[in-house]
């Protein structure tokens, strides 16, 4: 390899074609593509924080689920005491008011029958009466009458 004007041309050129381009092109090349480094760190650190607050949230939400699933059961297992509650009470309160109606029945039954035994015993009287005065041929005046009903009615 021969060295000549060209090839001395040629070196001294590219060298200041090279010191032209570390002077001028490379700063801003390099800042471009600093910048674009940054960038892409500052996307994939940003992707990483989301992909954190995605997990979080998804563990947030399922906890929140978990939480609103056992308020359910527990509101659920509530009313069910208190239906149960209902129930029982209501089923309480239709016995006291069957008691209360069976009693007063009875006692209607029992004051019935009473006065049917006192018009039995005011009507037994007066046949008795009325078979005395048969027999004995006479009327009984009214006080006679009034002593000896009472004694009838005091036997029976």
């Amino acid at each position: 390899m021969e060295i000549n004007a060209t090839f001395l041309g040629q070196a001294v050129a590219f060298l200041i074609f090279a010191f032209l381009c570390m002077k001028f092109v490379w700063p801003p090349l390099m800042d471009v593509l600093e910048k674009r480094q940054k960038e892409i760190a500052d996307g994939l650190t940003a992707a990483e924080k989301a992909k954190k607050n995605l997990e979080l949230a998804n563990a947030d939400a399922k906890d929140t689920m978990r939480k609103a699933h056992a308020e359910a059961h527990k509101i659920l297992d509530e009313a069910n005491k208190q239906r149960q509650a209902i129930i029982d009470k209501a089923a309480e309160e239709a016995l006291l008011e069957k008691k209360r109606i069976l009693d007063q029945a009875k006692s209607e039954i029992k004051a019935e029958k009473n006065k049917v035994k006192e018009e039995l015993r005011s009507e037994y009287a007066s046949l008795v009466m009325a078979g005395v005065e048969k027999v004995v041929c006479q009327k009984a005046d009214a006080f006679v009458d009034q002593s000896m009903m009472k004694k009838i009615m005091d036997s029976l």
